[in-house]
């Protein structure tokens, strides 16, 4: 492998954007210093590949040529031949230092590629499998990163990283509609919706019976499930990840009885997490609750 032969930027330096790619803990203080510009530098990477799928007005196809440019990149890291664009310079030298697996890395590409072109899920093993590249990969990078990549933990990181992509999805019914006009995506099953009798049409019109409401809180239990079942990682790791991890599932915690408070009018009133809310999470944290 060829050697860097000059200091790479500091995460200061990095132009990161600040808003959302909303599982990368970029501005955790509970981050050890030493992984703090690793943990930047893939955000980094998230962050610019999330855009390429989701903003601005290029089309199916430019967006679908723009992260291939990516996936080629990440073959050449995976390939040990030198990368050519700088972000992906700075990215190669970062899985080489922390040896993380470039397989994560386009696990991610290829949810950011389905992302373009796929906008329903037939049933939840489809919606499973995006999870898996969507959102499984940044929990595993993580464990890599901090020297707890276990089969055991991998199952439950995978199990509360898939259970917190639901909880956003529920969270974004309305807006994820809304974003592409008729071409809005829907992360409710397909297969599902038809069996209880509720249409895209409803969704557009809002609708909130008891039958929406039954099936919506059906959803959002079926995230909690796998939320608890990944819950024992945070209280198996032990100090910064450890802990942070816990604060991670506490929030997803607090999003899920805020779901289940508003009975799926999510169209009004979209959970959030408020200054109300973090001495809870804090608390839970602490105690490993």
């Amino acid at each position: 492998m060829q050697a860097f032969s000059k200091p790479v930027k500091t995460p200061a330096s990095l132009p990161l954007a600040q808003t959302h790619y909303e599982n990368f803990p970029v501005a955790s203080l509970l981050l050890p210093a030493h992984l703090r510009y690793a943990v930047s530098v893939i955000y980094q990477f998230a962050r610019e590949a999330d855009d390429i799928a989701d903003e601005g007005d290029a089309s199916e196809s430019e967006r679908l040529q723009s992260l291939e440019s990516y996936e080629d990149e990440l073959l050449l890291i995976q390939a040990y031949i030198q990368a050519e664009r700088p972000l992906f310079k700075t990215l190669q030298h970062v899985i080489r230092t922390h040896k993380l697996e470039v397989q994560s890395l386009l696990d991610l590409i290829s949810a950011f590629k389905q992302d373009v072109v796929k906008t329903r899920y037939a049933d939840f093993a489809e919606l499973l499998d995006y999870c898996r590249r969507s959102a499984n990969p940044v929990g595993r990078l993580m464990l890599q990163l901090y020297g707890a990549d276990t089969a055991q933990n991998r199952q439950w990181s995978d199990q509360i990283c898939t259970a917190l992509q639901l909880i956003n999805f529920y969270q974004d019914i309305a807006i994820d509609l809304q974003k592409h006009g008729l071409n809005g995506r829907i992360y409710l099953c397909q297969d599902e919706m038809l069996a209880a009798g509720i249409s895209e049409q409803d969704l557009r019109q809002q609708r909130l019976d008891a039958i929406w409401q039954a099936f919506f809180l059906y959803n959002v239990a079926r995230a909690e499930q796998l939320l608890q079942a990944g819950k024992p990682l945070g209280r198996h790791l032990t100090g910064r990840i450890g802990f942070e991890l816990r604060m991670i599932v506490a929030g997803g915690e607090r999003i899920i009885y805020k779901l289940k408070l508003c009975r799926g009018d999510i169209y009004h009133h979209r959970p959030t997490l408020n200054a109300f809310d973090w001495p809870i999470i804090l608390l839970k944290a602490l105690f490993k609750q």
